[in-house]
């Protein structure tokens, strides 16, 4: 089905996120006979890795590669089945009502409410912060913003860009810019040099048996076109008045700048949690991956009744292990709902366990290998912590010693996590920066406490809002 243009006042089963979680497994609750809607805020499917799959200017398979492409077969299995798709669609705010939920949804700057019996959160991942001197400068930005100018628009970085950080993300876009005739002016590799092997060598068997290991080496091999590469980078820093000038680092013991126009910047991915977070999803901190991740059971279930996760939003795994999630969480769902039973599920569901544990081997060592150095997560002096509101870690720190015991105290010393990005883009650094004054840890401190509205909205959806028992009976139009 394409976008729909008319939703139903209510669902056995929303779907919230188009990536490869989402879209998987709106197909196969939709094969189940279960009345399901997909919403995504985005304008097509494809979620962040698989992003303007239908509609990029790059058609050349090679310059992106058959991973990417690999999507499209995704979103033409969701656009020809039964389920209804609704895109340029934000899920706002979610609310109890009996064994289900009532939905705020907004579309093209309308509010609507509608009704679902159960949810799949599929908020996929969302870039580690990487809060060094300067990285609010304009012209410094992430490598996965970078990757989407190219997916979307065929945009590629000028001359005098540097790119640093690390995580197996940078060898697949260096390798994506090498085949589009792209070089960097250096490539600054953060990750640890004693954490390149040595704290990984454990999982080392797992990962050499995995899909990931021939992929990795075929990726790192491009990439090595792409520009020079300086490796054990101790310290990083972004200059400049107005924009970056310069970028200032430290690796073998010497202190170096270079001058460039662009900086482009990236350690790894994060689940995206605020989703769950607000609704009431138990959390945990993972010290490998040194981040929050969503408690779940083998199937996706959450803590809360009614509410599955699939997908990077529960743990980050990877597209193809992210897709096998996805189909297990719909199954899971079609099981809680009552189409099918638990022995039903369960057969149903082990090729899809099978295919995400193949996809999971070797992921802990990937994890170990690329875990970002302290001195990147855990920010000092003036360096902003918080872009929405211009909260420093120092600013941070001078709180925690007046007693500030932790993030959602923090709000009301500096309003961190209250801005536009509802602490997406702090919410790891604070934590963490509390933790360490504290002589803590992140899982003794915790997470901001999140409230619906998830994302910001205007009064004017507000008011759009029905008034009326009545017009909450009526199909919700939605415009084209």
């Amino acid at each position: 089905m394409s976008a729909v243009d008319a939703l139903k006042p209510s669902y056995e089963l929303a779907v919230i996120g188009a990536g490869p979680a989402g879209m998987a497994a709106a197909v196969v609750a939709a094969q189940r006979g279960v009345a399901t809607i997909l919403f995504d805020e985005q304008a097509s499917p494809g979620g962040q890795i698989y992003r303007g799959v239908t509609t990029t200017p790059l058609r050349r398979r090679e310059l992106l590669g058959d991973d990417y492409w690999h999507g499209q077969g995704l979103v033409d299995a969701l656009l020809g089945c039964a389920a209804d798709y609704a895109p340029r669609s934000i899920v706002w705010a979610v609310t109890r009502i009996g064994d289900g939920f009532e939905l705020a949804v907004s579309r093209d700057g309308v509010a609507h409410l509608l009704r679902v019996a159960h949810l799949i959160v599929a908020t996929g991942a969302q870039e580690r912060p990487f809060p060094i001197p300067g990285w609010t400068l304009p012209g410094v930005m992430t490598v996965g913003a970078a990757q989407i100018l190219l997916k979307t628009a065929g945009l590629v970085p000028g001359d005098g860009t540097v790119v640093a950080g690390s995580g197996p993300l940078l060898p697949l876009v260096l390798a994506q810019f090498a085949a589009a005739g792209v070089s960097v002016d250096a490539v600054l590799d953060t990750t640890p040099r004693d954490r390149r092997w040595r704290a990984a060598w454990r999982d080392v068997i797992g990962f050499a048996t995995s899909p990931y290991l021939a992929k990795g080496v075929a990726l790192l091999r491009r990439a090595r076109a792409a520009g020079r590469v300086v490796r054990g980078v101790e310290s990083l820093e972004a200059i400049g008045d107005h924009r970056i000038e310069r970028v200032r680092y430290r690796a073998g013991g010497q202190t170096i700048e270079l001058a460039c126009t662009s900086l482009l910047l990236h350690q790894g991915v994060v689940p995206n949690i605020n989703f769950a977070n607000a609704i009431g999803c138990e959390q945990r901190w993972d010290e490998v991956q040194a981040c929050f991740v969503p408690v779940v059971d083998a199937w996706g279930a959450s803590s809360v009744p009614g509410v599955t996760l699939a997908g990077d939003g529960a743990g980050i795994a990877g597209a193809r292990a992210a897709e096998a999630h996805g189909r297990i969480a719909a199954l899971n769902a079609a099981c809680a709902i009552g189409r099918i039973d638990s022995a039903q599920r369960d057969a149903a569901g082990a090729p899809a366990q099978a295919d995400r544990a193949r996809w999971l081997r070797g992921r802990r060592f990937l994890d170990v290998m690329y875990r970002p150095a302290p001195q990147y997560r855990i920010p000092v002096g003036d360096t902003v912590v918080c872009r929405c509101e211009e909260v420093t870690a120092r600013q941070v720190l001078e709180s925690v010693r007046l007693g500030c015991t932790g993030p959602n105290q923090m709000k009301s010393f500096l309003r961190c996590g209250m801005g536009p990005c509802q602490g997406r883009f702090c919410g790891l650094t604070v934590s963490e920066l509390i933790a360490k004054e504290r002589g803590s840890t992140p899982a003794e401190i915790g997470h901001y406490r999140l409230r619906f509205p998830i994302k910001p909205i205007t009064l004017g959806e507000l008011a759009s809002l029905p008034q009326t028992e009545a017009s909450e009976q009526a199909v919700v139009r939605l415009p084209k």
